[in-house]
């Protein structure tokens, strides 16, 4: 289609010419266009109204122009001849925030793909967590070899967001959150443990002026979020064996008023996650207690940065609106940070994802919040691919300018702008959601990662796993994932991967408690079969692997693929020895195979073990039950 744009286009003609690719149209210079596109720029509500030969859009900050014309365009493309549309946005912001933190670093060129997809559903604001992934040219070990961003890369970003309407702004750590950069040598002197800084030493705050200086350099905004979460063990390290014992809020209190003098050397507003604030003021020392009690002084003096209350767990409404309430004893200036669950393990948790936001994002408008964005943690090595996000995004987009949501107009959008079925994404979640697991998998098994990593023969998971039927689900799935990932797509290595990875649980998943069977039944025929099995999964982890590594490269930065390719080589290494464990048994080599004359336990971690969860922990805690470094 090729287009004349005509009206109050000065503020959005450069992010016009960079979504010209998204929905395929050519900027008309000539007469020679077959549509009309007339902008007007004023306060209020989206409107577009239209037919099949010109159309009239009406908006009020440009990310609304972007959205409005991915609305006309979804009408045009399905066929409508008359349109006539209006949506009321119900928050002034909405983001989201990329990890980069966690080992995957996301290209610039695949930050810029999703920041267009962004602009289509009308999202304003992208924060990049670096909490040492950013250059510090002063700090040459500040996220050395850990694939940092550059000021020009950022600046790159910043300039390409701004043209789209999304408002760039940067996010760091100021307090805890930093073993990866509080581990060289350089910062002996100003860590109270090894990811927690030593609050009140002049050492400190030449060091974080140092960081706030070179981040904030690189962006366009005055805004700057600061951190400061989950700082559980501050004070009780070297600042202990320094000093006498100091509570907490006392601390809390000292360093946000020492970063908020370096913050306004440098014209910057910060804001800060909120957590610290409940979790110092419960007597149970629980994150996010609602009876958490602040000191009269804190109340008094209100919180002097904006507060971002972070929940992604909570299915009820009222569990938010309680705690924004409580929020707002401590200042008016309240966010609210969702979540997309790609996290932990190695596929998305829609289910999870859909349950929880929908009941915080409701709550939000109810409780008259008006900032919000959706968070995508990649704890434990970042194995999620983050591309996972998108589902998550355009929920959070419809929550924007929907006062209700449902799941048939998420899909309608989201197959417009991403020119995929929603359908196949959710998919993924099947590769967690299985027999055994709960509809919408609110316990967050991670079942695809422990039965990926945990030992053939040790099996630590193996009694969790039960009667369930993983082979032919996993089966299934893997037909499905195939199919998906031979369609020409953007996402075909997405899928390509989750396919392989299916293919690998359909046959590893239960092999242990099959090994385990016939060994206790003496059974050496059937052993044999086992064998051949084990060679079969080597194969396929192997090709899992570089089906793996070719996705994280056309994702994100090389830096980080290390950690997963020794976790590959170790699954591969040990299915290795337990062939030749087996054969020397089947030999006569060995009378008893001492792994498996261990009576097999359920698996108990530190945070329970729900009746309808298959697994949930960390690489570590999956692999051994020894120590992997000790």
């Amino acid at each position: 289609m090729k287009i004349k744009f005509t009206g109050d286009t000065l503020n959005i003609n450069e992010g016009l010419t960079l979504l010209s690719q998204e929905l395929n149209y050519e900027e008309a210079l000539d007469e020679t266009y077959t549509y009309t596109i007339d902008f007007e720029n004023r306060k209020g509500a989206l409107d577009v109204e239209g037919d099949s030969k010109k159309a009239k859009i009406i908006y009020d900050q440009p990310i609304h122009a972007f959205r409005a014309l991915s609305l006309l365009f979804e009408k045009l493309t399905s066929g409508e001849q008359t349109i006539t549309l209006t949506e009321t946005p119900q928050f002034q912001t909405t983001g989201a925030m990329l990890d980069a933190s966690r080992n995957g670093v996301l290209k610039v060129e695949k930050v810029k793909f999703l920041l267009r997809k962004m602009a289509l559903m009308g999202l304003n604001q992208l924060m990049v967590y670096t909490e040492d992934t950013y250059e510090v040219t002063e700090l040459p070990y500040f996220g050395y070899m850990r694939g940092k961003y550059t000021k020009e890369e950022i600046m790159d970003i910043d300039a390409y967001a701004d043209k789209l309407g999304i408002e760039m702004v940067p996010c760091i750590q100021a307090l805890a959150h930093l073993s990866e950069a509080l581990k060289w040598e350089y910062a002996n002197d100003i860590k109270d443990t090894d990811d927690i800084l030593y609050v009140g030493k002049d050492e400190t705050y030449v060091f974080l002026e140092k960081l706030i200086k070179s981040i904030s350099s690189a962006y366009k905004t005055e805004k700057i979020h600061i951190g400061m979460d989950e700082a559980h063990y501050l004070g009780l390290g070297s600042y202990l064996d320094e000093n006498s014992h100091t509570h907490r809020f006392e601390l809390m209190t000292q360093h946000l008023n020492e970063l908020v003098k370096i913050t306004e050397k440098y014209g910057l507003k910060p804001m800060m996650w909120s957590d610290m604030f409940f979790t110092v003021g419960s007597d149970k020392n629980i994150i996010y207690d609602p009876e958490a009690v602040f000191p009269e002084s804190l109340k008094k003096d209100r919180v002097d940065v904006d507060l971002v209350y972070w929940n992604y767990y909570q299915s009820e409404k009222e569990n938010y609106v309680t705690m924004f309430k409580r929020h707002k004893e401590l200042t008016e200036n309240v966010i609210f940070a969702g979540g997309i669950w790609t996290w932990n393990g190695i596929v998305p948790n829609y289910g999870k994802t859909w349950v929880a936001s929908n009941a915080g994002l409701t709550a939000a408008k109810e409780s008259g919040i008006k900032k919000v964005f959706a968070t995508m943690w990649g704890d434990n090595g970042q194995e999620t691919n983050l591309m996972t996000v998108l589902p998550g995004l355009q929920l959070f987009a419809e929550h924007t300018y929907n006062k209700e949501v449902t799941k048939e107009r998420v899909k309608e959008r989201f197959d417009f702008i991403v020119g995929t079925d929603i359908n196949d994404f959710l998919l993924l979640s099947f590769l967690d959601e299985t027999p055994g697991v709960s509809e919408n998998n609110l316990n967050a098994s991670m079942t695809s990662k422990v039965l990926l990593y945990q030992d053939v023969l040790m099996g630590l998971f193996d009694k969790n796993i039960g009667e369930a039927d993983l082979e032919t689900h996993y089966k299934e799935l893997s037909k499905k994932l195939k199919q998906i990932g031979q369609d020409k797509t953007t996402f075909n290595s997405l899928f390509k991967f989750y396919h392989h990875l299916s293919a690998v649980l359909e046959k590893k998943a239960t092999i242990g408690i099959k090994i385990k069977e016939t060994y206790d039944l003496k059974d050496k025929e059937d052993m044999k079969h086992h064998l051949n099995t084990l060679q079969e999964i080597s194969r396929r982890i192997e090709e899992l692997r570089k089906a793996h590594r070719e996705l994280w490269l056309e994702t994100n930065k090389p830096f980080g693929w290390e950690i997963l390719d020794i976790r590959y080589g170790g699954v591969l290494s040990r299915v290795d020895t337990a062939i030749y464990r087996l054969d020397q048994w089947l030999k006569n080599e060995v009378d008893t195979i001492a792994e498996l004359e261990e009576t097999k336990l359920p698996f108990k971690g530190p945070n329970g073990n729900p009746d309808d969860i298959i697994g949930n922990a960390m690489y570590h805690q999956i692999v051994s039950a020894s120590p992997l470094s000790k």
